[in-house]
């Protein structure tokens, strides 16, 4: 026979009395509820509020509750509503003591200890509902047993941006999942974190509320809608209504208010990521200012109200009414078939709801979805979302439709079978079956499909003893080499020019500073001598060093590099070797470009007056000796033959915006130019018309300067911006999203900017990045890419460099 409510108070205060301690009056209050409720034939839960226990006061409960698993008593619930501390190893107890009986846990996340909140994930809780808003989250790992949890609200967690690739994996029957307020961001790494969950139907990010004209949430009422989801919905889940909701429109609404909304978030965003934290955790406590006003927004739930359902049984939280939105909401009201005015307002957002394209993006990769922050997913929905991902995103490289095994493609390779994607003339020949590199390709999107979270680690150069003791570098320039695929060069803010095999992180030579260079920021070896290179620093001083024959720095001895010294040009931001190793280019902050005589050691002659403003990059061809391209902050990128003794261009292309950079692909067919604020496009080479615009969202910002290079050959294209901490990977042919791959530093405070990038020119689908930070304490660092291998999640990348600017490509 199941024990009484008033035995079970019974038990507790003779629990009391051996402990020697006065009953708690919130306990016994919380019984004489238990007791009232089964009176009335409702639920008999038993609710604990943590906030109104003192550390004495848990052992005598903890008594009781094995006692309680055999009650009258149905459920339990467990909850605090303040900030105030609480000593999360208690509260842990009591939380698993009550074990089967355990349903909601609400926790203000941020009144326990990082010690305690470890434990919660790593060992997990029997409850079915679990609210941990304002958590401490950097990378979410939820490693523990949490077989019975079908709600996960994570709703304004200012830390958390990233997921371990298994963390929703212990959650087999979670139903609804909500994120709102979170710096999440890339929708690659969500989405497979969240294929895990199985039983997902409901998912929020933000909070898409109707409003009628009055101003009143209307995203409840009690019709159907006119096209249904695919099946029923779960129960408790939002009924949009009567409400006929035009999908064009709404879809026009959410494409015109992305960008402000983008704009309204950043700033917020801007202030948060400026706090410090040493924090090198997966949890975050750094002290920073939040980006919501959290007595405002749970002051909307009333203490008797039910938090305890599903996230759509939580009474919304009240509009935030700024002049934005006022301005939004009004511009746009439209009239559909019922004579309803439709107003939306989307709250308190998290990062990834301003990715270009995002709900169609989550629809089509989680077919399970019902509600989509609490819009419903219906049919048209789901086809409009499976065409939107055709035309803007690549689910493997190379168009391949489907993963295969390794194994399998080098089985078919030793068998010679006979490929199985037909010819077609109107596609690229790399989508070809008989392509060369079909095999190559197969294997390559193989071992790029297998994960999204790739391998990304920190290139190391520090720990050289050169006679001062050890020391690192601040590298602000680097390249491959052209023929040598373990070398690259580095430039660093100090004026050294250092030489590291990045195989095995080795420095191969070091040429000091010695006074006469600044910051270097325009590096190229020479194509055919591959001991050579020209480096030039912002001070204007250009010299040919020639690194062959010097010994690896020991202390002491720094090795003595043959040098050539070329005339300076003032203020240099690029240089620039042409095809025969004859000549090269200078560029900087003045609207002349240099050009120098490599064999004379001499400059030949200054072009003067080629653009309007500043030319940041010129590049020579990869195949033409005389052919090179300049791009400007005057808009215009413009093409030049040195046969003609370039007094006027061979023609001239404008972006709407001030140029960064240009480059060449490498057989020369096309010119990637890339302007301020993800402004990309690729042109005809050979006269300039566009081929391609990458259509890369903007931020706003005029000082988001973007830079872009080719990989694997021609086939891809890199992206990054100094504003931003991803790397956009798009298919140079399509212009599909291939991948977004985001830097991640050691805590709040610690997110990586992308300065520069380059794509390994022997190794497919592998890149580097010089990462860049905005506190200027920190260490300056290379972070090596490949897209092939997964990430050693035992290995994590540490935070970057220093603040961005324009100079160079």
């Amino acid at each position: 026979m199941a024990t009484d409510i008033s035995s079970l108070q019974d038990m507790y205060i003779n629990s009391c009395k051996r402990h020697e301690v006065l009953p708690n009056t919130a306990v016994l209050s919380a019984f004489f509820m238990s007791e009232f409720k089964k009176s009335c034939h409702e639920l008999c839960s038993l609710e604990i509020v943590l906030d109104e226990l003192k550390d004495i006061d848990f052992p005598p409960l903890i008594d009781v509750c094995a006692a309680i698993e055999g009650s009258e008593i149905e459920a339990v619930d467990i909850r605090n509503d303040s900030l105030s501390p609480v000593d999360g190893e208690y509260a842990l107890s009591l939380m698993r003591a009550f074990d089967q009986k355990l349903r909601v846990v609400d926790l203000q996340d941020s009144s326990f200890g990082k010690d305690s909140l470890r434990e919660l994930s790593r060992r997990g809780l029997t409850c079915q509902v679990l609210n941990l808003r304002c958590s401490h989250f950097r990378k979410l790992n939820m490693a523990g047993e949490f077989r019975r949890i079908r709600t996960l609200n994570l709703d304004f967690s200012a830390s958390l941006c990233s997921f371990r690739e298994d963390c929703f994996a212990c959650m087999p029957n979670l139903i609804s999942l909500s994120m709102c307020g979170t710096r999440v961001s890339n929708l690659w790494t969500t989405v497979a974190a969240l294929s895990k969950l199985d039983a997902l139907v409901e998912l929020r990010f933000q909070k898409w509320l109707c409003c009628n004209d009055t101003g009143s949430s209307s995203a409840t009422s009690g019709g159907k809608l006119d096209d249904q989801p695919d099946s029923s919905s779960p129960q408790n889940f939002t009924d949009f209504g009567s409400l006929s909701i035009d999908t064009d429109e709404y879809s026009d609404f959410q494409s015109g208010t992305e960008q402000a909304l983008r704009n309204m978030f950043s700033i917020n965003q801007h202030i948060n990521m400026m706090e410090d934290s040493s924090d090198d955790s997966e949890l975050d406590f750094s002290s920073h200012r939040q980006i919501f006003d959290f007595t405002e927004l749970f002051s909307d739930v009333s203490p008797g109200s039910n938090r305890h359902g599903n996230l759509q049984d939580e009474v919304p939280f009240g509009a935030l009414r700024t002049e934005m939105e006022d301005s939004i909401i009004g511009s746009s009201s439209k009239r559909h078939s019922t004579d309803v005015a439709l107003k939306y307002i989307s709250q308190y957002p998290s990062s990834i709801c301003f990715e270009k394209h995002y709900r169609e993006y989550m629809i089509a990769s989680l077919p399970q979805l019902k509600v989509l922050d609490n819009l419903p997913v219906r049919r048209i929905d789901k086809e409009r979302a499976g065409v939107t991902f055709a035309q803007c995103f690549e689910y493997l490289p190379y168009k391949r439709r489907c993963k295969q095994s390794v194994v399998d493609i080098l089985h078919k390779r030793e068998i010679k079978e006979s490929r199985s994607l037909p010819r077609k003339s109107h596609e690229p020949s790399y989508y070809n079956g008989n392509s060369q590199y079909f095999y190559t390709r197969s294997l390559c999107s193989a071992k790029v499909g297998s994960s999204a979270w790739p391998s990304v680690h920190s290139l190391s150069v520090s720990g050289c003893d050169l006679g001062n003791g050890s020391r690192g570098f601040r590298p602000r320039q680097f390249e491959y080499h052209p023929s040598i695929s373990s070398l690259m060069v580095c430039g660093t803010l100090d004026g050294e020019v250092v030489v590291i095999n990045h195989e095995n992180e080795k420095i191969v030579s070091y040429v000091p500073s010695l006074g006469s260079m600044n910051s270097v920021l325009g590096l190229c070896w020479l194509n055919k001598y591959p001991s050579k290179l020209i480096a030039g620093s912002d001070n204007g001083s250009l010299k040919l060093f020639d690194i062959e024959g010097m010994v690896p720095p020991v202390m002491g001895t720094h090795g003595h590099a043959k040098t050539v010294t070329f005339d300076d040009f003032d203020q240099l931001t690029s240089v620039h070797v042409n095809s025969s190793d004859e000549l090269f280019l200078a560029s900087g902050y003045s609207k002349n470009v240099a050009l120098y005589d490599i064999n004379y050691g001499r400059r030949i002659q200054v072009f003067t007056d080629m653009h309007k403003e500043h030319i940041n990059v010129v590049k020579f061809s990869n195949h033409s000796p005389s052919i090179f391209a300049t791009s400007s902050f005057d808009h215009d990128v413009k093409l030049w033959d040195l046969r003609q003794n370039p007094i006027r261009p061979c023609y001239t292309s404008s972006s709407s915006k001030g140029n960064v950079m240009a480059c060449f692909s490498p057989d020369d067919r096309y010119l990637l130019v890339s302007a301020v604020d993800n402004e990309v496009r690729q042109l005809l080479a050979v006269d300039g018309r566009l081929h391609l615009n990458f259509d890369i969202a903007s931020t706003g910002s005029p000082h988001n300067y973007t830079r872009s290079y080719y990989m694997n050959g021609r086939d891809y294209i890199i992206s990054g911006s100094c504003d931003e901490r991803v790397v956009r990977v798009c298919c140079a042919q399509t212009g599909r999203r291939f991948r977004d791959i985001a830097l991640e530093g050691k805590g709040l405070g610690t997110s990586m900017y992308v300065q520069s990038l380059r794509g390994d020119p022997f190794r497919d689908f592998n890149m580097s990045i010089l990462a860049a930070h905005m506190r200027p304490s920190s260490k300056y660092e290379i972070v090596k890419v490949n897209l092939l291998a997964a990430c050693d999640h035992t290995r994590e990348s540490s935070s970057s460099s220093h603040s961005s600017n324009s100079m160079g490509g």
